[in-house]
C-alpha cells in the first residue's frame, strides 16, 4: 500500500511501514523504516519523526542530519548515513541512493549530497526522488520501476512539464506526483503534468485525493 498525506511525506508499507519525509503525522509510533532526503523543514521535521519513532526505528539519511537523529533519541546503530550512489541491502528492503539537486538553482546544491532513493521491497521497485531537477545521472538506475514518486511543483524542483518529461524518459509503470499544493505548485500544475505524461504509463494522484 501506498499513500501521501502532504507535500513529499510518502508511506509504503506490507509487512512493516517505510516512511519517507514525514510531516504532518499524527502519532502512530510505527515507523520500522524512515527515509529523509534532506534537511530541510518540509522534508526532516523533528516533531513528525518524534510521533512516529519507536525504539526499533531505523532512520536513513544524509549526514547532515545525523547529530539531529541523536539528539531525537535514535541510538548509532539506528542511524543510517548516506550518500549518492551507494547501495544498501537488509534483506526485508534493499534500496541504492540516487542524486537529487538543482541544475540552475540554488536550493539544493550538488555538494550538499542530498539523494532520492530507489526502494525494493516485496517485489515491487519504487524511486522516490526528492527534491530534484532533472538529473541524467540517474537515468542508468532508473530502469524497471514500478513506482515514481516525482516532485512538480517547480521553484524549488523540475517543473509540471519538466517532470512529465522526465518520467517519459523513466517510463515507470506508475507515477505518483509530489511537492505541489503545500509551498509552491496548485492544480494547474497537476493538469499540464497529467496532459503531457506518456499514455502507457498511470497517474496516481494521491495528494488530491
Amino acid at each position: 500500500m501506498i499513500s501521501v498525506n502532504i507535500q513529499s511525506s510518502i508511506l509504503i508499507s506490507g509487512n512493516i511501514k517505510i516512511y519517507f519525509d514525514p510531516i504532518k503525522m499524527d502519532r502512530k509510533y510505527d515507523a520500522d523504516y524512515i527515509f529523509i532526503t534532506h534537511s530541510h523543514y518540509d522534508h526532516f521535521s523533528k516533531e513528525d519523526i518524534l510521533n512516529i519513532k519507536n525504539d526499533n526505528t531505523v532512520i536513513i539519511g544524509p549526514y547532515d542530519i545525523y547529530d539531529k537523529c541523536l539528539e531525537m533519541g535514535f541510538s548509532k546503530d539506528k542511524v543510517i548515513k548516506v550518500k549518492p550512489c551507494e547501495e544498501y541491502d537488509y534483506g526485508v528492503i534493499r534500496f541504492k541512493t540516487v542524486y537529487a539537486y538543482n541544475l540552475n538553482k540554488t536550493f539544493h546544491l550538488k555538494e550538499s549530497n542530498w539523494v532520492g532513493y530507489v526502494l525494493e521491497f516485496e517485489g515491487k521497485k519504487y524511486y522516490i526522488a526528492g527534491d530534484t531537477d532533472v538529473i541524467m545521472d540517474n537515468l542508468s538506475v532508473l530502469k524497471n520501476i514500478d513506482v515514481a514518486f516525482i516532485p512538480i511543483g517547480g521553484v524549488y524542483t523540475m517543473d509540471a512539464l519538466e517532470a512529465a518529461g522526465y518520467v517519459n524518459n523513466i517510463k515507470p509503470k506508475e507515477v505518483v506526483p509530489i511537492h505541489y499544493g503545500m509551498v509552491v505548485g496548485d492544480e494547474k500544475d497537476l493538469k499540464q503534468f497529467i496532459l503531457n505524461v506518456s499514455s502507457d504509463i498511470k497517474v496516481n494522484d494521491l495528494l488530491g485525493k
